[in-house]
């Protein structure tokens, strides 16, 4: 039995596997782009079936294409989304055709494949599958769609988990004071639930400009056809079809109000892309403090202490690294490349059409997945875990001559700076060397200097 079989398209025959779903131009796609042999993420090709399936029942509703047909059509797509080897009919390379025609057509060529099988008689990956459709919308609505869903079912939930995990750390080292630091440099104390506190409201903020993107990225090309008027489409389909895919995925998706800039630009995922990055340097922010809280345990500050995952070393024994920090560090390192990548893909809007369509998708998704992941990681293994080492906060603290800033509104900035300069020349408390140097009662200093009272900041008028 042959493992081959011939399959034709307007070009002409062409060998395809015996086995594979999909036919010619799928294949000349294989051979043409032999670039990074990653094929488009799985969260992409499951959007582009869910439009093929919405696609075909907004069709059959308006009697364009037959019931029997439709439901082929829609049935096939449910079996793919089911299958746990999806994406072995879907092997085309992320570097392709720039309009990620070749992309569409691997989903018409394999839903037109199960169901003709399904239908027993013949279905058309372009008179049928393809039916009131251009790449040129479909691709771009993908993007969107895939988007839409991984932030709304995936980022979202994985930022709020992080969040509230790092607020209800907060609350339980609330008793804690260290020393802040400014320059990397000792400044006045802070507790430690303010500095956890600082995350989450920057985590915030970050949950809520991407949430302000969700009403954008549920705006869909489809309808706009080739080049945005709408050729080849029935007038309705636009309306009908986002009724059906928000039907199919539970998002509410809706016609984009200019089909043209949908299909001619990528700006709407430029700017959630640059929503991604400002998450990537909030995560970034995290990392690194914790990673400088933990460092030591002996000469470095050694303020918390992370959970121990594994070992840190092939040549030193008992090391242990802050390996989830160093993780998420590196991803938002990934997500803010990728968002370059998206920013000058998004230049590539000649004329009509985008032409870096499946890089975009590609860079994307990715950014979405990482963050995703790494959120929930930093949330149960890094913040959730670590432990404090009051010893090394309040000794810290019990040297620091900065907390003499609190005498500034009694002595005054110059004289406050000498008892600074002589604390840290004499490597003395700065109280001792204040009591010293001033009339102030001790007892009055040690109210004044008091680490935690000082974090509650500002000076009463009673």
């Amino acid at each position: 039995m042959s493992d081959i079989r011939i399959e034709s398209d307007s070009m002409g025959e062409l060998e395809v596997p015996a086995s594979a779903l999909y036919g010619a131009q799928t294949q000349r796609a294989i051979n043409n782009f032999p670039v990074s042999g990653q094929p488009l993420p799985i969260a992409f090709i499951r959007a582009l079936i869910q439009i093929k399936a919405a696609a075909a029942q907004a069709n059959v509703e308006l009697q364009l294409i037959k019931e029997p047909m439709a439901d082929a059509i829609t049935q096939s797509c449910h079996e793919l989304l089911a299958s746990d080897t999806l994406m072995d009919h879907f092997p085309v390379d992320i570097f392709q055709t720039g309009s990620g025609t070749s992309s569409n057509m691997n989903a018409n060529e394999v839903i037109a494949h199960l169901a003709s099988r399904r239908l027993q008689d013949t279905v058309s990956p372009n008179d049928h599958v393809n039916y009131g459709q251009s790449s040129n919308d479909v691709i771009p609505t993908a993007i969107h769609t895939s988007a839409a869903i991984e932030l709304n079912d995936q980022l979202l939930p994985a930022l709020d988990h992080l969040i509230s995990t790092t607020r209800d750390k907060a609350k339980s080292v609330q008793q804690y004071v260290k020393t802040g630091r400014t320059h990397l440099m000792d400044a006045m104390p802070v507790r430690l639930s303010q500095s956890l506190e600082s995350w989450a409201a920057q985590l915030e903020t970050c949950q809520n400009l991407l949430k302000k993107m969700q009403p954008s990225i549920q705006a869909l090309a489809q309808g706009g056809t080739a080049v945005g008027t709408g050729i080849n489409a029935h007038l309705e389909f636009a309306r009908v079809f986002n009724r059906k895919l928000s039907n199919i995925t539970g998002i509410d998706f809706r016609p984009a109000d200019n089909f043209f800039s949908h299909i001619g630009s990528q700006d709407t995922a430029v700017a959630l892309s640059g929503q991604l990055k400002t998450l990537a340097v909030t995560i970034m922010k995290v990392a690194n403090d914790l990673r400088w809280m933990n460092s030591g345990p002996l000469a470095g500050l050694g303020e918390i202490e992370l959970e121990a995952l594994q070992p840190g070393s092939s040549i030193m024994p008992g090391k242990v690294n802050p390996v989830i920090p160093e993780s998420a560090a590196m991803v938002a390192a990934q997500v803010i490349g990728n968002d370059t990548a998206i920013t000058v893909g998004g230049q590539s809007g000649n004329f009509e059409l985008n032409v870096m369509l499946p890089m975009i998708a590609d860079n994307l998704l990715t950014s979405i997945h990482l963050l995703s992941n790494t959120c929930r990681l930093l949330a149960d293994k890094a913040i959730a875990t670590f432990s404090v080492n009051e010893n090394n906060l309040t000794e810290a603290l019990a040297r620091n001559p900065i907390l003499v800033t609190a005498l500034n509104p009694v002595i005054g900035y110059q004289k406050a700076a000498e008892i600074a300069k002589q604390a840290y020349k004499q490597g003395r408390p700065v109280i001792d060397v204040a009591a010293e140097s001033t009339d102030i009662p001790r007892a009055e200093l040690e109210k004044l200097l008091e680490p935690a009272h000082l974090t509650e900041g500002g000076i009463s008028s009673e």
